[in-house]
């Protein structure tokens, strides 16, 4: 089951931060607005990945 999460934007001095409001763990910064798009999803793979590995509950929304 997928579930679709909400990223909230901030322009920052270096480019763009993007952070999932409702997992707060998953950031990252790219230079320009697509790029912080791609890189927040992969910072989200890599989260779920460390989840489970770690045997967590990943977060649902």
């Amino acid at each position: 089951m997928l579930s679709n999460y909400t990223a909230k934007y901030t322009k920052i001095k270096s480019g763009y931060m993007g952070q999932l409001v409702d997992w707060p763990e998953v950031i990252t910064e790219g230079k320009t607005l697509e790029e912080c798009r791609e890189m927040l999803k992969d910072a989200l793979h890599e989260m779920i990945l460390t989840y489970r590995e770690q045997h967590k509950e990943i977060p649902k929304f």
